[in-house]
């Protein structure tokens, strides 16, 4: 399976594109509209991948992406796309691998974190294209994970570094993504199977519900550079980054271990509410953004970048490719 790390050894050296780099802002490619988008990708595609490995992201202006035939023809000339398992979130499927963006109320932004970082095989680079901007906000917001590690009290790194980190899920019909969401079947047998297969311990509850634990690290090595990268959805996926008066709901509904979503340290301590608001604000104090325009497409070196979505009014209509899957270790 190719990588966004690897350039095939026939292929010349690819040149880095004529990028601009923006105070605050993702790097910008600005690119003529008038020719063929999918065949633009096709030969640029080495140039693109170089420069998302240099700088961990990168914004293609001018590209005139206007429909889901042209966007998706255009993702698979710039990776090998892959099928989401274990969504948190239901999404709109336009093809086999071409998703909406994670639905999520447009008055409440989502927080910076990794797609799939909890997965075996997460996808190493995303891909995100705008069919149409929001009237305000809905940017996707991007965090460099190097410059978060920096930010972060040593001592929180290394006992996150020795202990991983910890996600509990409870899958339902009514709170999050499904079980037929989440691992593309209701089988009980089929749902077993893959948790057997990729580390997550499971258990059905009473009411047939189904609970799971997966333990994963919480800084990994970029798979390239080998330098370390924050690489989880510990304050994302934490009790205490759900709205206060979603989580009263949910916790009396459902019970504290009831809780659609929640992580641990690793060793199962609980992380406190100080903990979450320090990972969330060092996301918020070294975050990038731009707003879409549409026709936008933005790639991004999911081990290095976090990405979020900000709260927004209008339509927001996002396109999100994920591709090429790899192990970290």
């Amino acid at each position: 399976m190719s990588s966004l790390f690897a350039t095939p050894s026939s292929s010349p050296p690819a040149m880095t594109p004529d990028v601009t780099i923006r105070a605050g802002k993702p790097p910008l490619l600005q690119v003529d509209s008038s020719g063929d988008a999918t065949r633009w990708a096709a030969e640029h595609r080495d140039m693109l991948r170089t420069a998302v490995h240099e700088h961990g992201a990168l914004l293609v202006r001018g590209l005139g992406l206007h429909d889901v035939t042209g966007i998706a023809a255009v993702f698979l000339q710039l990776g090998t796309l892959m099928i989401e398992r274990e969504a948190f979130a239901s999404r709109h499927h336009y093809s086999d691998a071409l998703y909406s963006s994670s639905k999520w109320p447009a008055n409440q932004s989502m927080c910076l974190h990794h797609e799939l970082s909890y997965v075996l095989k997460p996808p190493s680079l995303m891909l995100f294209a705008c069919l149409s901007a929001p009237l305000e906000g809905g940017a996707t917001p991007l965090a460099d994970e190097i410059e978060i590690l920096q930010s972060l009290p040593a001592e929180l790194i290394t006992r996150f570094e020795r202990d991983g980190w910890l996600l509990i899920r409870n899958y339902n019909d009514e709170i999050g993504a499904s079980l037929g969401e989440a691992f593309g079947s209701n089988d009980h047998y089929a749902v077993e199977n893959y948790c057997r297969a990729n580390a997550i311990k499971f258990a059905w509850q009473p009411d047939g519900s189904l609970r799971t634990w997966q333990h994963r690290s919480a800084v990994v090595r970029h798979p390239v550079t080998d330098q370390r990268c924050w690489f989880n959805q510990v304050a994302f996926l934490n009790e205490w980054t759900i709205e206060p008066e979603v989580r009263e709901y949910l916790v009396d509904s459902y019970g504290e271990d009831g809780l659609p979503f929640n992580t641990r340290f690793g060793n199962g301590d609980p992380i406190s509410p100080e903990t979450v608001q320090l990972i969330n604000k060092a996301y918020s104090d070294n975050t990038m953004r731009d707003q879409w325009q549409p026709g936008d497409m933005m790639l991004v070196d999911n081990i290095r970048m976090a990405h979020g979505r900000e709260s927004f009014q209008g339509t927001r209509e996002v396109l999100v490719g994920m591709a090429d899957a790899v192990s970290l270790g």
